[in-house]
């Protein structure tokens, strides 16, 4: 795990300027490899990488970078890992073209691969998260690649007369030509979902690399160069739906523990302290479990709590822990310590970003730290075994709707908004001895809104957009934006699939997985110099997930239900039969709060208008509502308020 980053000039520069400038883009990176750092320029060529180092595999300074190639083609620098590389090393020794290794790190492995088999072929042939850039002295082209399910970052983008790339926004924030150009049209894009979603970024003329593609940039007509895939989730999603598994259900159980188990044994090679992210849900639970099988020691293990009935889950993880033998770390954070955290945010996270889990996400990435350089975490279990609500709920709700005339469907939507989100609170809350056990939600005030927000919808992928949306219509709120399109939008990238259950899983996997997910908890956990590995995203156990029939994922209205027969072959069911909590903070109450003369100052009205990129009114009026209680907007507030602190946050830092 590291930072890389680098440009590629078109002007003449000497060494030493090639080096001063990208020794300061790197400098930016610091804290996602504090154990080495390293640079190369070619002055002729134009080109100069940096790479940051958070030693892994092989600590020696045989896994330095930049790395060059034994045959001296190939200089590259490298982000992540490759959990197969033995095997790869291995393959090479059989065919006669391994080098004479130098040491054991995936990163030379990577670069050996490239030189016998080219590119391509070493990506479809690696397990991992990555990002790199690869310079081919002798064809004089760069390649910029990203694994597969969008582990990594990799944002790149021509400034004047120079292509800059890096594993962070704030590095190339840092070279002389960066024009800090805010694009009007992501940031609408933000409102809507939270985050901005790869292709696009918060600056103009900047691009993210999307997940399973590749760009070769080669020196005689760079600026034509575009992204290609090589490995495609839909194509996943397809084979794996034309070619369901057959069997029992027990025969299906066992062939998920067995992928699943290769990948976290895979995943727990470090020549570092490694331990796990353990909330005490399905996910983590089931992690942790396979971890622990697979080792003669203790599982270090990690839990933070809030001490607040309602977003505190450290009691379930401990009871988890204690089952399984694991050692086991709490930490309960004190609504101070998370508040101090938010000043913070706009550097950590460096592109503005609205998922308020992100306080929690670097805090238990704080407090791991301490004791570990590794963790495994439970990500990608929701999306590919059908664990959100609204597969389960909105899905049922969205069909039933359809039976609905139009007019029945806007009076249910009126009669959901008559009622603020802590009135329905409070009625389920009494209610719920009554109700079946699928209705013990956790949020059911929000839900309900939610709920009526939908109501109306004309189609399931119309209904699964209002869902994923903040902001309804951000068009509208940010002065001089055009929405651009994006795979939520764009019914020719969508995967083809018999039902809405496996579309919308299909959907997150590629948009709010890699877009929020992911971003949060590469961003979070790197600002701690900390590695998180997501054993479920080996691209295996997706393709895998992919040939299990829905009837395996959502059965009897419980969703990831084959993901959980597995758990309860090492925990008891009891320990982890709860409804689904997401990893959450009392922002509701923290704006009304402690938090409200912070947000006041950023939403003040004649400061938005002075800025010019919002219309205040209606910003103004969900704030107010949430402070009068009559609604709880948290969420829409908050991205609204992360852009705003960013914003100011960039204008003490000059690029």
């Amino acid at each position: 795990m590291c930072g890389l980053t680098g440009f590629w000039q078109w002007r003449g520069a000497t060494r030493e300027a090639l080096q001063g400038q990208v020794q300061a883009m790197s400098a930016r990176l610091t804290h996602r490899g504090p154990d080495d750092g390293g640079l190369w320029c070619d002055e002729v060529a134009g080109i100069a990488l940096a790479q940051r180092r958070l030693a892994i595999l092989d600590l020696s300074a045989a896994g330095h970078q930049p790395m060059h190639s034994a045959c001296g083609r190939y200089v590259l620098v490298f982000n992540g890992e490759i959990y197969n590389h033995l095997e790869l090393r291995a393959r090479l020794d059989s065919e006669g073209g391994a080098p004479k290794w130098r040491g054991h790190s995936d990163t030379e492995t990577l670069v050996a691969c490239f030189v016998a088999w080219g590119v391509e072929h070493t990506l479809q042939a690696s397990v991992g998260m990555f990002a790199f850039a690869l310079w081919d002295r002798q064809q004089r082209a760069l390649t910029l690649a990203r694994d597969r399910l969008g582990e990594k970052p990799l944002y790149y983008g021509w400034q004047g007369d120079s292509l800059l790339f890096g594993s962070e926004l704030k590095a190339l924030r840092a070279h002389a030509e960066f024009r800090a150009e805010i694009d009007r049209d992501a940031l609408a894009l933000l409102l809507r979902h939270n985050c901005i979603p790869a292709p696009y970024a918060i600056h103009r003329g900047v691009t993210k690399l999307r997940p399973g593609h590749l760009l070769r940039i080669p020196a005689d007509a760079p600026q034509d160069a575009q992204p290609r895939p090589y490995w495609r989730y839909n194509d996943a999603v397809g084979a794996g739906l034309d070619h369901p598994l057959d069997g029992t259900d027990e025969e299906a159980i066992d062939a998920l523990e067995t992928q699943l188990g290769a990948s976290v044994g895979a995943q727990m090679l470090a020549d570092v302290p490694l331990g796990a992210f353990l909330s005490g849900g399905i996910d983590s639970s089931t992690v942790v479990a396979l971890m622990q099988a697979r080792s003669r020691r203790p599982i270090k293990t990690f839990t933070m709590g809030f001490g607040e009935n309602d977003y505190d889950e450290a009691a379930h993880a401990k009871a988890v822990a204690t089952h399984l033998g694991t050692e086991h770390t709490e930490l309960y954070v004190r609504p101070e310590d998370a508040l101090a955290l938010i000043p913070r945010l706009p550097s950590i996270f460096c592109e503005p970003f609205g998922d308020s889990s992100q306080i929690p996400t670097f805090l238990i990435s704080q407090l791991t730290r301490r004791e570990v350089t590794v963790a495994l975490s439970g990500d990608g279990g929701d999306e590919l075994f059908g664990g959100y609500n609204r597969y389960l709920g909105a899905r049922t709700a969205w069909e039933q709707m359809q039976r609905l005339p139009s007019f029945v469907r806007h009076a249910g939507a009126g009669a959901l908004r008559a009622m603020s989100p802590a009135t329905w609170d409070k009625w389920f809350e009494r209610a719920k001895p009554l109700l079946p056990k699928r209705w013990h939600l956790a949020t059911p005030g929000d839900k309900a809104q939610k709920l009526a927000d939908v109501l109306a919808q004309s189609s399931g992928h119309d209904f699964f957009l209002n869902l994923a949306s903040q902001w309804k219509d951000p068009g509208s709120i940010v002065i001089g934006a055009r929405e651009p399109s994006t795979l939520l939008t764009d019914s020719s990238a969508w995967p083809r699939t018999g039902n809405l259950a496996d579309w919308m899983m299909a959907m997150d996997a590629q948009s709010y997985l890699p877009d929020d997910i992911l971003v949060k908890v590469d961003r979070a956990a790197m600002a701690n110099s900390l590695e998180t590995r997501v054993p479920m995203l080996d691209h295996r156990v997706v393709e895998l997930a992919w040939r299990v029939p829905l009837h395996r994922k959502i059965r009897d209205g419980e969703g990831k239900w084959l993901l959980r027969q597995v758990l309860y072959r090492h925990v008891p069911r009891t320990l982890v039969e709860r409804p689904k909590m997401g990893f959450a903070i009392p922002l509701d109450s923290w704006l009304r709060g402690p938090l409200r003369d912070w947000a006041e100052a950023l939403l003040d009205e004649g400061r938005l208008r002075r800025e010019g990129y919002f219309y205040p009114k209606p910003i103004r009026q969900k704030w107010d509502e949430h402070l009068s209680g009559r609604r709880n907007w948290q969420y829409p507030l908050w991205t609204v308020l992360m852009f705003q602190a960013w914003l100011e946050e960039s204008w003490r830092v000059s690029p």
